[in-house]
């Protein structure tokens, strides 16, 4: 026995088991209930049956931003930041619970063949709130988020770029139909669930409502 585990490290790098503890502790808290969400309130007199209109109070989440072609490959490596900053990477060396949703902001490049800008982002507790720890990771930000108000579309299934893309197109068209004001860019993609998480998956896709001049 002590011969064979001497032995186990060959079988994958620290880089690989890593990876298969961040995903079990995702997976065990993505699977549990009562992850705290952040507080919005439902906007009154919306009589759209295709999406939401929420108020989100001012928070404060934990960022990183990212370049690209392609947001799935940006979410993963964001998340990737991320993880290891509730992990305990971090000024304070504390852990940090999950929370839902992640939220991936997206500010889209000039053109078909131009990177686009994404922002990774987990809202941080409510007992962090007050004074978050601070990042370790220089890639890696506390965002102080203003009250907004956003459209919402909602949907199931294990979702992709393209999944997201079509949902986003759904929702513009929506508010388009009911001539609403809202800003075409940045939007947000947005996931509730684990990637074991199999049944009664949760994703949505957020427009944000255009702000009156004052």
């Amino acid at each position: 026995m002590k011969t064979l585990n001497r032995h186990l490290p060959q079988f994958g790098s620290d880089a690989s088991i890593h990876r298969l503890k961040m995903l079990k502790a995702v997976g065990q808290a993505l699977f549990s209930t009562g992850l705290q969400n952040p507080e919005f309130t439902a906007v009154e007199g919306n009589k759209a049956e295709d999406y939401e209109v929420r108020t989100y109070h001012a928070t404060k989440w934990v960022s990183t931003s990212l370049s690209g072609m392609h947001l799935d490959e940006a979410m993963k490596d964001g998340f990737r930041r991320l993880f290891s900053y509730i992990q305990g990477n971090n000024q304070k060396k504390v852990k940090v619970e999950m929370t839902a949703p992640v939220t991936g902001r997206v500010d889209p490049g000039a053109g078909p063949a131009c990177e686009s800008q994404f922002t990774v982002s987990f809202f941080i507790p409510v007992e962090h709130q007050e004074n978050p720890p601070e990042p370790s990771d220089p890639q890696v930000f506390v965002e102080h988020r203003e009250e907004f108000t956003a459209y919402v579309r909602r949907y199931g299934g294990f979702s992709n770029e393209n999944l997201k893309r079509e949902e986003l197109l759904k929702l513009l068209e929506s508010l388009q139909r009911d001539g609403v004001p809202f800003v075409d860019k940045p939007y947000y993609t947005v996931g509730y669930d684990s990637p074991f998480k199999l049944t009664n998956r949760r994703n949505e896709v957020w427009v944000l409502k255009k702000v009156e001049q004052q």
